[in-house]
């Protein structure tokens, strides 16, 4: 039996939901994809390495998620909404990964 229990929740088609604020998701969606990070305070890009396997992941206080494995999504997301712990929603547009529209509040105080 497994006792390892996810930092976040699969909500429909394309929702994660973060619900644990000790770790940070790394979000991975493809290989062209820019990397984001999701934390106690909001989503941003992420700028360092990325954890190689969840053992180094779990040092740095990190989960790493891949969109497209079968345990999440099971495909690349062009669009994503991600519920972070501080009451806000973010729209995560992959079609717009170079312009400022990349990440954005999508909704303030969803609960």
């Amino acid at each position: 039996m497994n006792n390892y229990e996810k930092a976040f929740l699969v909500s429909g088609r394309n929702t994660l939901i973060h619900k644990n604020k000790k770790l940070d998701l790394v979000v991975v969606n493809d290989d062209d994809d820019p990397v984001i990070v999701v934390t106690r305070h909001g989503v941003k890009p992420f700028n360092e390495s990325v954890p190689a396997n969840r053992a180094e992941a779990k040092e740095r206080y990190l989960e790493l998620v891949d969109i497209s494995s079968s345990d999440v999504f099971g495909e690349a997301k062009t669009l994503l909404f991600i519920q972070a712990i501080n009451n806000k929603e973010y729209k995560v547009d992959y079609s717009k990964k170079d312009s400022d529209l990349f990440i954005r509040i999508h909704q303030e105080n969803y609960i």
